[in-house]
């Protein structure tokens, strides 16, 4: 009975082997039939998919781990296929029918991203014709656009693996040995980006590229203690922190000797477009030293006191 038993099941997976193979080959003679028809290469397949021609050549063989909606539409629309070859598409790779209603959100979503994209670079140009040096940051603070006069700021930055100030603020202004030669006052400059470290963890503290500064924090025996102990008795004495508190200026060393050392308000000015993406803009305002309005507004606090 066992072996009985054992039989009928390798005889069933056999033949569900067969008939997976049946479908795969099913599948590729649809594929290659459709791209000899438009008299395409496999080459020219992937670079409408923005895919590696191998990988295009296991989507053709059938060899993908899982057919998800959006891989099909998209092959549909990069074979040029018609709703009843998509229909057919669906079928043999997955078994099923397409879901029209899947395809025009997934549309949307396409048209609402390139609309993003094209903002961003308008908003690019934009900035670079500013003369003061902006940026614009994520939740994690990364970097993700940066004038022409940010990067002229941090010129003279030497390479670092982590903290370059064209991939992180907070990150460069934390571990970057070249940081105290541009932000003066570094220990200041310090407790208000960990100050801001706080806050952000406080608004997103799943994210992972923040959670990752904190744990290089903690690594680090002296901001350690300054995030633990001085920084929160800082907040506590001026109730400031790195952006929310425009009014301070902080002292900042400009690489170019005619402006040299500068009073710096870091202000914050988020456009709506920005903040429906989960971005951030900010500005360094760049004033002359004297400008400064109150002695110590840049937060009085003894850094080394606690």
């Amino acid at each position: 009975m066992r072996a009985g038993t054992y039989f009928d099941a390798g005889e069933q997976e056999s033949a569900q082997s067969v008939a997976a193979e049946m479908q795969a080959k099913r599948l590729q003679d649809f594929l290659k039939g459709r791209r000899d028809h438009l008299g395409l290469s496999q080459e020219a397949i992937a670079e409408r998919l923005d895919i590696s021609a191998r990988a295009y050549g296991n989507w053709e063989r059938g060899r993908v781990k899982e057919w998800t909606d959006a891989k099909l539409y998209a092959l549909a629309e990069a074979l040029e296929m018609s709703e009843f070859q998509t229909a057919r598409l669906f079928q043999y790779a997955a078994g099923r029918v397409p879901q029209p209603e899947v395809r025009t959100r997934l549309r949307r979503t396409e048209s609402s991203a390139q609309d993003s994209s094209a903002f961003l670079g308008d908003y690019t140009v934009m900035m670079n014709a500013l003369a003061l040096p902006t940026f614009v940051i994520d939740p994690a603070w990364d970097i993700t656009m940066a004038n022409k006069a940010y990067r002229d700021l941090f010129r003279n930055v030497r390479s670092h693996p982590t903290a370059m100030p064209s991939r992180n603020f907070l990150r460069f202004g934390l571990f970057h040995p070249d940081a105290p030669a541009i932000l003066a006052d570094h220990l200041k400059w310090q407790l208000a980006m960990l100050a801001q470290l706080s806050s952000s963890l406080e608004q997103h503290s799943e994210d992972n590229g923040l959670q990752a500064i904190r744990r290089d924090v903690y690594l680090h025996p002296v901001l350690r203690d300054a995030y633990l102990t001085d920084m929160p008795n800082w907040v506590l004495g001026t109730g400031a922190d790195l952006v929310h508190h425009e009014g301070a200026v902080r002292e900042l060393r400009h690489p170019d000797p005619r402006l040299g050392l500068q009073g710096c308000r870091l202000v914050e000015e988020t456009p709506r477009s920005l903040k429906s993406l989960g971005l951030m803009r900010l500005t360094l305002v760049l004033v002359d030293i004297d400008e400064q309005i109150v002695p110590g507004s840049c937060g009085t606090y003894d850094y080394h006191a606690a």
